[in-house]
């Protein structure tokens, strides 16, 4: 070798030290090695388990805010059922005293003077009682001349009746009552049937 390359250590230039670090400044081929392979598997599992755990619990925030809508809107109807309803009992329970005041009215005798005013103030004390519980809802079912509807009537008997279709109301025995379009008391009919 010759001495001009020949270089002692003490003897570094400037020139020199700075071939030195351009030289190491090259990248170095990164080699992993299988522990790290098997650590960035186990993170990509990870990464993917809580991914699938955040959609999951996207859908379950989802499914519980339908959940409390269904539940608000139920609570809602019920709300309005209650009362739309409250008076169902109590309307029940005046049906009894409507019908005893009808048929005071029906069986008293209106040739006599001195049960005039008697009469007079049943017919007026029924009439008030009718229209208060109208404005609660309840409805009187009186359904002569339709057609039975088992929905609202009891048929308590049938007959034949020139002239009147089959199937048709021809006498309410007892009146029907509903209150906000909810049946209390079906009325009681006798229905025409189809002359044999």
């Amino acid at each position: 070798m010759s001495e001009e390359k020949k270089v002692a250590p003490e003897e570094h230039t400037e020139e020199n030290l700075t071939d030195a670090k351009v030289e190491s400044a090259e990248p170095e081929a990164k080699v992993e090695t299988p522990n790290e392979i098997d650590k960035v598997a186990e993170l990509s599992k990870k990464l993917a388990l809580a991914q699938q755990t955040i959609i999951d619990q996207q859908e379950s925030v989802v499914r519980a805010k339908a959940d409390m809508e269904n539940v608000r809107r139920r609570a809602a109807l019920d709300v309005e059922k209650a009362h739309k309803f409250a008076l169902d009992k109590f309307a029940d329970g005046l049906l009894p005293v409507i019908d005893s005041l009808e048929m005071a009215i029906s069986h008293a005798d209106q040739e006599d003077e001195a049960l005039k005013p008697m009469i007079d103030g049943v017919e007026l004390t029924l009439k008030s009682l009718l229209s208060t519980i109208e404005k609660f809802g309840l409805s009187v079912i009186e359904p002569i001349g339709e057609t039975f509807n088992p929905e609202k009537h009891q048929a308590m008997s049938m007959q034949s009746v020139e002239g009147v279709a089959a199937n048709q109301v021809i006498a309410v025995m007892q009146k029907g009552y509903e209150l906000n379009g909810r049946l209390i008391r079906p009325a009681m009919v006798i229905v025409a049937k189809a002359p044999e």
